[in-house]
């Protein structure tokens, strides 16, 4: 079986909208696009080149898709990102007609969540799913993301499209590896562990204003 693996950009406050470039995508009247620039070291390439070094099919929505098929293919030919992005089967979730130009790009038509789901029951290298947040939300919401690779910037962005958004369900995380950059970049990797425990801290019985607070929380919702 696949493993769907989201490997991500994100602000300290959850945002992962145009990491790379102002003109990157500006929907929503985003102004920051271009974040990451200033935040990249050694040890950020060092990273992105240990993901990217290993076999994969990227797994990509349609604007995600467009911003990178309007670049890769046009760099240098011995661009080691570029070189392995055109090489790869590309499945891209999307319900426009408009042809898929890029190399190697698989439609994946009808319910997406179905649809990667369906893929991952088959054998192949892992699917790397990047940019893409309406589709993270899809496959989020139907629990089919084994592993998140986030390089969490210090940096706050306000509005703009969150890596954990709407789509998001409870679920249990294992940290597997965590580095950090000169810039202050955590580079972390988390693997689903189970649904989500609780306990309790409380060492004494409820007292009476206890009691009352929480009788009180419940009203007012």
């Amino acid at each position: 079986m696949r493993k769907v693996i989201t490997a991500a950009f994100v602000s300290l406050d959850g945002v992962m909208q145009a990491p790379g470039g102002p003109e990157e995508d500006p929907t929503g009247g985003f102004a920051f696009g271009g974040w990451l620039f200033h935040h990249w070291d050694e040890a950020s390439g060092k990273v992105i080149d240990e993901t990217l070094g290993s076999p994969y099919d990227l797994l990509l929505g349609r604007k995600t898709y467009e911003i990178f098929a309007a670049y890769w293919p046009y760099v240098a030919a011995d661009d080691p990102i570029g070189k392995a992005f055109n090489a790869a089967t590309k499945y891209v979730a999307s319900r426009s007609a408009t042809p898929l130009t890029w190399q190697n790009s698989v439609p994946l038509r009808g319910d997406a969540a179905e649809a990667v789901a369906e893929l991952k029951r088959h054998s192949g290298p892992p699917l790397l799913l990047q940019g893409s947040t309406d589709l993270i939300q899809t496959l989020l919401a139907h629990d089919l993301i084994d592993e998140f690779r986030l390089m969490t910037a210090p940096v706050l962005l306000g509005p703009g499209k969150k890596l954990f958004g709407r789509g998001t369900i409870p679920a249990g995380l294992k940290l597997v590896s965590s580095r950090t950059s000169t810039t202050g970049v955590v580079m972390s990797t988390y693997v689903r562990s189970g649904e989500v425990t609780t306990g309790s801290f409380l060492q004494i019985e409820p007292t009476e204003a206890e009691l009352a607070r929480r009788e009180r929380m419940r009203r007012e919702g």
